[in-house]
């Protein structure tokens, strides 16, 4: 049976499985350090997520940047992993990736076989998402842009986040708590709608 984890970024793949057709769909989750990757991946997983998380050590914080994110204690340092399933048997492979700089010859390989990339963004420091664009960017892959509230989040206007990020018109840009399902879920629906609808459905 074919895969999506393993296919070219040519289109979703279909298959059978447990006797149902399904369309199987991998897609990343980036973002910069700290942005709530993670959280927002155990948020929509229906089976338990995969984490590898460790502890940050003091050697650590000489290399990772802690300004806005000061309570953060654990960092990935492989991948996230989770599976939501759509209405209309379309299954999502979630791929949470690093979002430091040294990661990413890691990153470009979890990208292979991607289709499109949730990039989560904070308005606290938002330059920090430019170097995660362009890697997904330099990827070739459709994206959509969530943008991630903390309490302590500067509000702007979505014309305003468009323009610093230098969005594509075509992008999707919207809003989500990481922590809460149903607006990840909305932030998630947004790129699978951006992905397929300049993706054509392989037929088998």
């Amino acid at each position: 049976m074919d895969s999506a984890l393993s296919s070219p970024p040519s289109g979703p793949v279909t298959g059978y499985l447990d006797g149902t057709h399904q369309t199987l769909v991998k897609l990343l989750v980036a973002g910069p350090f700290g942005v709530g990757k993670t959280t927002f991946i155990r948020s929509l997983s229906e089976t338990p997520p995969l984490h590898t998380e460790e502890v940050m050590t003091r050697s650590g914080a000489l290399v990772d940047d802690l300004a806005g994110v000061r309570e953060k204690s654990a960092t990935t340092v492989a991948i996230d992993f989770g599976r939501r399933t759509l209405p209309g048997d379309l299954v999502l492979y979630l791929f949470g990736t690093p979002g430091q700089r040294r990661f990413r010859p890691l990153w470009q390989d979890i990208a292979r076989g991607a289709l499109g990339a949730l990039v989560l963004t904070d308005t606290r420091r938002l330059a920090d998402s430019f170097e995660v664009m362009d890697m997904v960017e330099e990827a070739g892959l459709r994206y959509a842009v969530a943008v991630n509230t903390f309490p302590d989040s500067p509000p702007h206007t979505t014309e305003t986040l468009r323009d610093h990020l230098d969005l594509h018109p075509d992008t999707p840009l919207v809003h989500c708590d990481a922590r809460d399902h149903d607006q990840s879920a909305d932030a998630l629906i947004a790129l699978v709608g951006h992905v397929l609808a300049h993706t054509p459905l392989e037929n088998e």
